[in-house]
């Protein structure tokens, strides 16, 4: 699915297939180079992170596959839910204050809110 966002065309298929890449990469660092760097509650973060990556970068690829002209505000809700998520969750793993933790649950509603535009969207089909 490719979507305008200003000038910029963006193919959300594209997007989740890079981010699963990345999804992956980022579990192998954290259970190899990592390990014995970070505490466990921090290798926690850090695999919780990868997980969720994982997940939503295969949801982006569905709705690109699925929903080539309807699934943009899904797509998205995805993209930003997981770069908050995982994001937040990676940094706190390296380091980042704690309170980043307050910022978390944004991308886990945003998450949420893409797999209910998602179900939305492939409604009659």
């Amino acid at each position: 699915m490719e979507t305008r966002w200003g000038d910029a065309l963006v193919n959300v298929g594209m997007i989740g297939a890079l981010l699963g890449g990345l999804a992956v990469v980022a579990g192998a660092f954290g259970a190899h180079a990592l390990k014995a760097r970070l505490d466990p509650e921090q290798l926690e973060w850090w695999g919780t992170a990868a997980q969720y990556q994982l997940v939503h970068a295969l949801a982006m690829l569905a709705v690109g596959a699925l929903l080539p002209s309807r699934g943009g505000a899904a797509g998205w809700c995805f993209l930003l839910g997981t770069l908050v998520f995982s994001g937040t969750l990676y940094g706190m793993a390296l380091g980042a204050p704690r309170w980043w933790g307050a910022i978390t649950p944004v991308g886990g509603t945003l998450l949420i809110a893409g797999w209910f535009l998602l179900a939305w969207s492939l409604r009659g089909r």
